[in-house]
């Protein structure tokens, strides 16, 4: 976290308080007159610029990996892709699964009606360390000890 001080000194003299005079005239050395000095510090704490990068890449990142999460769902419990939002999630995904595809001799495993797409699996353990390899990468650049 970058952190902004802000110090203001400011010297305040308080002049003598009045009195209303006492019955008997009482005589002081000197007017008692104080001074002294009043400290305000603001501090603001904001994240590096570091922080915030490597929270944009988790929130990219973590919606690529929902969006492969979802997809391994719907797939194994058959969802209907006549529906516009499964087609949707599905070709969205199919974006980032693309890549992965045919790295291992099978990419889906099928029961029945139901999918177990393998390629999204890897590809979801491929975001995941690509999205750890960035933020290893931005946390060499971060000042914060």
């Amino acid at each position: 976290m970058d952190e902004e001080r802000v110090v203001e000194s400011e010297t305040v003299t308080t002049p003598p308080a009045e009195t209303t005079a006492p019955p008997e005239p009482v005589r002081y050395p000197n007017p008692t007159v104080t001074q002294g000095t009043v400290v305000s510090e603001t501090v603001r704490r904001r994240p590096s610029a570091a922080e915030t990068w490597r929270r944009v890449v988790v929130l990219i990142f973590g919606i690529i990996q929902g969006l492969i999460a979802i997809r391994i769902v719907l797939l194994l419990i058959d969802a209907n892709q006549a529906n516009g939002l499964v087609t949707f999630i599905y070709n969205l995904s199919a974006f980032f699964v693309g890549p992965f595809e045919g790295v291992l001799n099978t990419d889906a495993v099928r029961a029945g009606a139901s999918v177990f797409d393998i390629a999204a699996l890897v590809a979801l353990v491929g975001w995941t360390i690509l999205e750890f390899l960035i933020i290893a990468g931005i946390g060499i650049a971060r000042r914060e000890p």
